[in-house]
């Protein structure tokens, strides 16, 4: 891990705006209408309603998709009781999780009152502005009553987190470990060090999962908690123990199953772990130095199964895996609280997802090549896509299930879609593409089969239905890589191009190609000898109708694989030139851009073709194409160098086509803002027109441009490079492509040849 210094910290917090977040408007307000809606006179409607039933605030207003998070100050991370303003920055951190993780908006709200009767009187004050309250960094003992009677007296979610959060992933973790080790949670020894809040919430949840107190030993800073001392909180009651032969913390671990620390650094020695069960579970969560060290552990006992609150050693338990999703799934069911169902659906839905295959998202983010359920992993990582629509899907069920909720959901698919398309991890756009695809899956062949990636992409567009893959490769590495990466090769073609069992189709192939190129200088040997290539076999095989559609590019430059695409393809017919475009799937709509891969330097000619092709590509999508043709000038301001060759194309185009929305040249900003453009040229032929389709004058502009949207991750979804203008569905990848960018352009090279068999039908 990078260290982190205090300078680094207290720049990131000041430079620029200070602080973490900022409200952002999500309604328009440029107009005097817009701001008539927003306020007065048009803001008394939605007040009206919100007067006859309060319900409609869900509605009307934020209120279903905010979450207060409210702490005192007397107990912020490690740092104790420093005061409500100075655990602002916590909280704000707290809020910015909440909305990277699960979309959820949150306001942090510091209130300067240690009273717990003050106290829960200014939350109960506040309440009514939102849909769920985080309590935060309150110390025990006073954090149980303040929940208890917060959730008691309010009807919307209440969850303190330094309980509840560690407490669900913590539980989710210790079931995986105990499956892992062999052993069952009804007959596990377990010490849990540290008698506070969280340390009770976590014990709580352990026996509703199944442990029994009689089996678990409890300990503050005076040792284990036994029945016979004296002034104990209630809480400590719960778990003190009646046996009077244990009072240290090495007595209660000799032979214990598991050890939970939420206490403080180093005080758990390498001897007391060699003394605990075989395959002994140390949960060590003190931070930032944990009760033992993941090393310490290790080297003490080899068969340990280990977790840490920190983000450098396997199993961390980290409250971000939870609390975002069990607030996104009580929100979008209007759920009165988060009750114990709710809970425990979150600890299930938490641990299952460790014992699934590991998404590439995943492994590409820890620099491994795959995660697999046991020792060193059995907690899923915070980055995982996943944790959005398992959690929050099964903590939506347990509150209907529960009856804590006051919305019904009742297409759980679309909720799916939704919880996905919320994070920006797919858009209905894409769920198209796969839909289409689905209804008639192709002969797809992937050219680099012993790719890790693309073998992964294969096997997930198998998966999703979308295609039959045809892996090329040596077979035995590539079911060596599958059986590595725990990937299922059922129903997958590998073909070895190189096998002699391959003979005859590569010399048929060879004879098509050199019969079809006699005339550019092709003898039948040099065709022969081409065919040891991945992409001349792959592209005759969907040359030869032996399959369907070709993805390559990971392993080849582009320059080879365009120059054997127009010796085996050809260019469809009436063009010159081929092109790739990109596809933007951004908060604005989508936007198609060209030519990103293949012309260098076009002249006015092969300009035009991409013109031309642009608008075909654009329709293939089933959109009306509004081209802009972009330039450093508008319109003829500048009469030498690129602009003259773009302002020739744009007016061939508006001769050849005059129904198509299309003009330039212009640059960038007049052809994304409507309202400059229209005012500033109102002649244009896309007045009061959204431009979706981007026509660069070169690769350079239109291959910058695409990389610079696709760097930003809040501009959204980038697909492509997507192929227009070859004679059949070959299509291109390049080595930054991730399994899913793979997958998305299947399914367009699907949807390609699912067209191009209509047309050969036709």
């Amino acid at each position: 891990m990078v260290k982190i210094t205090k300078e680094a910290a207290l720049l990131y917090h000041s430079q620029g705006k200070p602080g973490k977040i900022e409200v952002v408007p999500t309604k328009p307000y440029r107009t005097q209408t817009d701001l008539s809606l927003a306020y007065s006179p048009g803001v008394a409607e939605p007040c009206l309603e919100i007067q006859k039933n309060p319900h409609d605030a869900y509605k009307y207003t934020n209120k279903g998709n905010l979450v207060a998070v409210i702490s005192n100050g007397t107990a912020v991370l490690g740092l104790g009781d420093i005061g409500a303003m100075s655990g602002k920055p916590v909280m704000e951190g707290k809020s910015l999780l909440f909305k990277i993780y699960a979309g959820v908006d949150a306001f942090d709200i510091e209130v300067n009152e240690k009273d717990p009767e003050k106290f829960i009187q200014a939350v109960k004050a506040i309440a009514p502005t939102f849909g769920g309250i985080n309590l935060e960094d309150i110390k025990a003992p006073e954090c149980f009553e303040i929940e208890r009677r917060l959730k008691e007296e309010l009807d919307i979610p209440v969850m303190h987190d330094d309980q509840h959060g560690t407490a669900i992933i913590s539980a989710a973790g210790l079931l995986n470990a105990l499956d892992v080790a062999g052993k069952k949670i009804e007959e596990a020894r377990i010490v849990v060090n540290g008698a506070g809040a969280a340390a009770i919430s976590c014990t709580r949840l352990y026996c509703s999962f199944g442990a029994r107190k009689e089996n678990i030993l409890m300990l503050d800073s005076r040792g284990v908690i036994t029945g016979d001392r004296p002034d104990l909180t209630e809480q400590k009651k719960e778990f003190a123990t009646e046996r009077s032969d244990v009072h240290t913390l090495a007595e209660a671990v000799d032979g214990a199953d598991v050890f939970v620390g939420l206490s403080k650094g180093n005080v758990l020695t390498q001897d007391m772990v060699r003394s605990m069960a075989r395959n002994p579970i140390i949960f060590a969560l003190a931070n930032p130095v944990p009760e033992i060290s993941y090393e310490d552990a290790v080297a003490a006992r080899p068969d340990v199964l280990m977790s840490t609150g920190r983000t450098d050693y396997p199993n961390q338990i980290n409250n971000v895996i939870g609390f975002p999703y069990i607030f996104r799934g009580a929100l979008d069911t209007a759920a009165t609280a988060i009750n114990e169902e709710m809970k425990q659906a979150a600890v299930r839905a938490i641990a299952d997802l460790a014992r699934r295959p590991v998404p590439d998202i995943v492994n590409r983010a820890y620099h491994v090549r795959n995660f697999t359920f046991g020792p060193e992993y059995f907690i899923p990582k915070p980055v995982d896509p996943r944790l959005i629509t398992e959690v929050s899907m099964a903590v939506a069920k347990a509150a209907i299930e529960s009856g804590v909720a006051r919305k019904e959901i009742t297409d759980w698919k679309a909720y799916r879609q939704h919880l996905r398309e919320l994070m920006g991890q797919e858009s209905k756009f894409t769920q198209n593409l796969y839909d289409t695809a689905r209804l008639s899956p192709k002969r797809v062949v992937f050219a680099e089969g012993t790719h890790p990636t693309m073998l992964e992409a294969a096997i997930k567009a198998k998966a999703e239905g979308i295609c039959h893959p045809i892996l090329l490769g040596n077979d035995v590495q590539i079911r060596n890589m599958a059986r590595e990466m725990d990937l299922n090769l059922d129903g997958v073609e590998i073909l070895n191009l190189r096998n002699d069992d391959q003979t005859e189709t590569r010399r048929r192939y060879a004879e098509i190609l050199a019969r079809k190129k006699q005339r550019e200088g092709y003898t039948l040997q040099e065709a022969i000898d081409k065919m040891y290539e991945r992409n001349y076999f792959g592209m005759m095989m969907v040359e030869t109708g032996d399959a369907d559609a070709f993805i390559t590019g990971l392993y080849t430059k582009y320059s080879n694989t365009i120059k054997v695409a127009n010796e085996v393809i050809g260019i469809r017919k009436g063009y010159k030139h081929f092109g790739t475009m990109h596809l933007v799937n951004s908060k604005k709509g989508i936007y198609f851009i060209a030519d990103t891969l293949i012309n260098r330097r076009p002249d006015e000619e092969a300009l035009l073709d991409i013109a031309r092709l642009s608008a075909s590509t654009v329709r293939f999508f089933n959109r009306t194409p509004v081209i802009a043709m972009l330039s450093y000038s508008n319109f003829g301001t500048d009469s030498t160098g690129s602009p003259t060759v773009v302002h020739e194309v744009v007016a061939r185009m508006q001769e050849a086509y005059p129904d198509l929305a299309i003009d330039g040249e212009m640059q960038v900003n007049f052809a994304l803002n409507k309202e400059l453009r229209d005012e500033k040229y109102p002649f244009t032929r896309l007045k009061g027109m959204d431009v979706n389709t981007l026509v660069f004058p070169n690769l350079t502009a239109a291959n910058s441009s695409y990389k610079m949207i696709k760097s930003m991750a809040e501009s959204g979804e980038v697909v492509g490079p997507i192929q227009m203008g070859l004679n059949k569905p070959i299509h291109f990848t390049d080595f930054e492509s991730s399994v899913r960018d793979i997958v998305n352009i299947t399914a367009v090279a699907v949807i390609d040849a699912i067209v191009q068999e209509k047309k050969e039908q036709a």
